[in-house]
């Protein structure tokens, strides 16, 4: 009698799995679709950063290894140059806000996914938006005027707020669809 095949299901971690790949290209893509279509989502002339929340998002459900989460924060930073009146400045910004996810990620935290989602999400945006503002206040207004700062941390903490709600809200349904736990 023939051996019965087994088939495992493996829920593999990060971008070498193909399916985890296609989803962040997906995200990646909604993200853009979502930053050039921002302003039907408004809160007194900021929203929320889409690019910040899908690579989030992406990185809670795919938890990449940080080399794959930089590329991810780097691609996503490429794709910030669309319609940016600070070149270059994504770059390095979103670069570390993945890392910084990544990092976050791999912390045992006895929180629930969504609060998990909320919380990192959250102080990933700070560290992007933040990190953002220091490299402006570096290269394009140097020094940088207390009141342009403070108006751009203000719009970095309300992002902040917006993105972390996003993430979570779609964190629950995203996560039952490719049956994490």
């Amino acid at each position: 009698m023939a051996e019965k095949r087994q088939v495992t299901n493996d829920n593999q971690t990060g971008l070498r799995n193909i399916n985890n790949l296609i989803l962040v290209g997906i995200m990646m893509a909604v993200g853009v679709v979502l930053r050039l279509c921002a302003g039907f989502l408004v809160l007194g002339n900021m929203h929320p950063n889409f690019l910040i929340a899908t690579y989030c998002l992406s990185i809670l459900v795919v938890r990449p290894n940080i080399r794959e989460a930089a590329i991810i924060g780097f691609i996503s930073g490429c794709i910030s140059q669309i319609g940016t009146s600070m070149a270059w400045l994504g770059l390095g910004s979103e670069t570390l806000g993945a890392i910084v996810m990544c990092l976050l990620v791999t912390i045992p935290n006895p929180l629930p996914k969504a609060g998990k989602a909320l919380v990192y999400t959250f102080i990933t945006t700070l560290c992007s938006g933040f990190a953002f503002i220091g490299l402006a206040a570096l290269t394009y207004a140097n020094p940088m005027p207390m009141a342009q700062f403070l108006n751009m941390a203000l719009v970095t903490v309300v992002t902040a707020a917006l993105n972390c709600v996003i993430v979570t809200v779609l964190s629950i349904p995203v996560d039952k669809i490719i049956n994490k736990e």
